[in-house]
C-alpha cells in the first residue's frame, strides 16, 4: 500500500484560510494549557464564520486560560482585523475516558498512519512539499511586503504526471481594485516561478474563478480538523480519521500518528526502505497497540524493523518525543510532517 508516485494532485491552504484559523487557535489553546500545566487534558473545537467564534470541548489542566482572548489574537496575528463574537463551552473531561488514561491506556480507539519517502529532503512526496511551499510563500510575500494588494486567505493545488510537475494552481485573497493580469504575473514571477523553478511546459493557474476578495471568517465558516488531509499526506496514503488540532498527547489520533510518522522517517533515513507506510490501531483504555504493521515500497510486510525498535505504548509515545511541551501551534498550518525541530521528525541511528 505504497502510493502511486507518478501521477497525484495535492493542496495546501495558508495559515488564514478559515479551517485553518480554527487548527490554529485549538491549537494555540492546547499550547496555553500546556505551558502552565505540561499534564493538560485538552480536547478542543473551533468553529468561525461571519463575524462569530465558537470554542467548545473538553479540558482538565490547572491552567487558567482566556480562550476568547487566545481566539481573537489568533485571528488578529493572521491578518485580519474585523472584530469577532466569541462564545465558548468547555467543560471536564469524561472521567470514563480519564479513567483508561490514567492507567497509560489511549484515549480512544482508532487506527493511526505515518508515512516516509527518500524522494525529498523533508521524507515527503514532492508535491506535497511544493504545495506548502507555495502557500507558505504567500504568507511571506503579504507579511514582507513585497505583493501590498495579497490578503490572509489562499489555497494551492499540485499536480504531478508521470513524475513531472503538470499543473500549479494558486488562488490568492487579494483587494478588490487589483487587475487579473497583475494577479497573474505577480503571482507566477514572485511565487511560482522560484519555488517550481523551471514553468515551461507547466500549466500555471492562477485565481481561475477570477476574483478572490472576501475571505477567511467573513467569506466562510471554518472548523477544526477539517482539512487532515493537508495536515498529513495529501490523502496519497490512508488517514485512519481522527484530526490532530487541539487534542493533547494522550489523545493517540494525534501521539499515535506522530509515533508511526517518526518510525516511518527512521526506517527510510536509515535506509531500510525507499518508502514506508506504518499503521497502529489502538482500543480506548488498553496500552498495547492492536496492530502495528510497517509496509516498504513493494508492498512488503517489514513489522520487524519497527516493533523491535519503538514503543507504541501512549505513554511510552509521551515520554521519548517529548510531546508534553507547548509545540503545537506550528504544526497547525503548513502540515504536521517536514518540519524542522519537532520530535517526531528527529533521526536516529537504527543499527
Amino acid at each position: 500500500m505504497h502510493y502511486n508516485s507518478k501521477t497525484y494532485t495535492v493542496e495546501s491552504v495558508t495559515s488564514g484560510h478559515p479551517d485553518k484559523l480554527c487548527d490554529q487557535i485549538s491549537d494555540a489553546i492546547l499550547d496555553e494549557c500546556l505551558r502552565q500545566d505540561p499534564k493538560s487534558r485538552v480536547a478542543v473545537e473551533s468553529f468561525g464564520g461571519h463575524g462569530l467564534l465558537v470554542i467548545g470541548g473538553e479540558i482538565t489542566s490547572n491552567a487558567k486560560v482566556d480562550f476568547a482572548e487566545i481566539g481573537r489574537s489568533v485571528y488578529k496575528n493572521r491578518g485580519y482585523d474585523n472584530e469577532l463574537k466569541v462564545v465558548t463551552n468547555i467543560v471536564q473531561q469524561s472521567p470514563d475516558i480519564a479513567m483508561g488514561v490514567d492507567t497509560g491506556g489511549a484515549g480512544d480507539q482508532g487506527i493511526m498512519y505515518g508515512f516516509a519517502t527518500d524522494e525529498t529532503p523533508e521524507y515527503l512526496p514532492l508535491g506535497i512539499v511544493l504545495a506548502h511551499k507555495l502557500t507558505k510563500g504567500l504568507e511571506h510575500l503579504r507579511k514582507e511586503g513585497k505583493i501590498t494588494w495579497l490578503h490572509p486567505d489562499g489555497k494551492s493545488q499540485v499536480t504531478i504526471d508521470d513524475d513531472r510537475i503538470k499543473t500549479v494552481l494558486v488562488s490568492c485573497q487579494h483587494d478588490e481594485n487589483v487587475a487579473n493580469d497583475q494577479i497573474t504575473k505577480e503571482i507566477t514571477e514572485k511565487l511560482i516561478m522560484p519555488v517550481i523553478g523551471d514553468v515551461s511546459g507547466v500549466e500555471i493557474l492562477v485565481n481561475p474563478t477570477g476574483k478572490f476578495v472576501q475571505g477567511g471568517f467573513e467569506a466562510d465558516t471554518g472548523l477544526t480538523g477539517r482539512k487532515i488531509m493537508v495536515d498529513t499526506y495529501g490523502g496519497l496514503i490512508p488517514h485512519g480519521g481522527g484530526c490532530f488540532s487541539g487534542k493533547d498527547p494522550t489523545k493517540v489520533d494525534r501521539s499515535g500518528a506522530y509515533m508511526a510518522r517518526f518510525a516511518a522517517k527512521n526506517i527510510v533515513a536509515n535506509r531500510l526502505a525507499k518508502q514506508c507506510l506504518v499503521s497502529v490501531a489502538y482500543a480506548i483504555g488498553r496500552a498495547e497497540p492492536l496492530m502495528v504493521e510497517a509496509i516498504n515500497e513493494n508492498g512488503d510486510s517489514i513489522p520487524s524493523l519497527i516493533k523491535n525498535k519503538f514503543d507504541f505504548r501512549p505513554r511510552a509515545i509521551i515520554e521519548f518525543l517529548n510531546l508534553r511541551q507547548p509545540i503545537y501551534l506550528r504544526t497547525a498550518s503548513y502540515g504536521h510532517f517536514g518540519k524542522p525541530n519537532l520530535p517526531w521528525e528527529n533521526i536516529i541511528n537504527l543499527s
